[in-house]
């Protein structure tokens, strides 16, 4: 079967939890939206799914030549206002002029988005699925990845919290298939995923128990056809045989769109293989563990 068929053919079947009715896409217009890691992939990608609904949005990125273009073509979408903050998440300073830049510019914060992953130290596409932890274990490398992908979206939503009561507010944070099951070759990245979930999980309790009504809703993303998931595939036969069964970046961007509108706890992209190991895996933790990989590279 065509796998870019099967992905569509699973998000109808999923579909009937996150049905985007017109009343959901009207009450996107307007508001307002902070989205990290936005100068490629699927950061940039929401932030034109945003713009074609009437959004304001505020995106951020390491490359400001970048954010100056997805910020052009939001503009040329549909966006109400489009503004950008040139930054790097991992500096606390960054984080908190990011949260104030968005006050000062919408007086309101709707949608916390964020998405950013990386380290200061190597490209983590370079580095992503290379070798087991004890054959090269750079804690150094870790320290500095979980600052950037766990740390400073604990920051952001700190930061944005108060802005976020104010009016409702969505905190969406973007996490993957290895932050529910455990990844070989990616245990730095699993720490900072399960970290993610743990974090923002228990957030969503405390929320709840205070009676804040500000929703967490966790993206769980399998395998996506993004730039970079291109740079690290496209080179082996194993490699270019996975490419044919990752989802499309657009349905993907929708689905998180969605899901935050709708205040749904999780989201899963695409609703395939991934989503049933991981709910096996209480039950047949071995298995999983053994097998779970494979959801990525069969």
């Amino acid at each position: 079967m065509d796998s870019l068929f099967f992905y569509r053919l699973c998000g109808l079947s999923w579909g009937f939890w996150t049905c985007f009715s017109s009343a959901n896409a009207e009450s996107l217009r307007g508001a307002t939206v902070v989205i990290t890691g936005c100068s490629t992939g699927i950061g940039e990608e929401m932030a034109y799914q945003y713009a074609r609904l009437g959004a304001k949005i505020l995106i951020t990125a390491r490359r400001e030549n970048r954010l100056k273009e997805v910020v052009a073509k939001a503009v040329s979408l549909g966006a109400q206002e489009a503004h950008y903050v040139a930054g790097d998440m991992g500096k606390a300073e960054d984080c908190e002029r990011t949260i104030q830049t968005a006050k000062e510019k919408f007086g309101r914060l709707d949608y916390l988005v964020i998405n950013h992953e990386g380290s200061s130290f190597k490209n983590v596409v370079d580095y992503y699925g290379k070798k087991f932890w004890d054959e090269d274990p750079d804690v150094d490398y870790l320290v500095d990845f979980l600052n950037i992908s766990l740390i400073s979206y604990i920051r952001l939503a700190s930061l944005a919290l108060p802005l976020l009561k104010e009016n409702k507010g969505h905190i969406v944070v973007l996490s993957g298939f290895h932050g529910k099951t455990p990844f070989p070759t990616s245990t730095w990245g699993s720490t900072a995923k399960f970290g993610l979930d743990g974090f923002f999980s228990s957030l969503r309790v405390e929320l709840l128990k205070a009676g804040q009504d500000v929703s967490v809703t966790l993206a769980v993303l399998g395998l996506i056809r993004t730039p970079a998931v291109e740079d690290l595939l496209q080179n082996t036969e194993t490699g270019r045989e996975a490419l044919k069964m990752a989802a499309p970046i657009d349905e993907t961007a929708r689905a998180i769109l969605r899901g935050g509108a709708v205040r749904a706890r999780e989201v899963y992209f695409p609703p395939s293989l991934c989503w049933i190991m991981i709910k096996l895996r209480p039950m047949v933790p071995t298995f999983v563990d053994n097998h779970g990989s494979a959801c990525f590279f069969p």
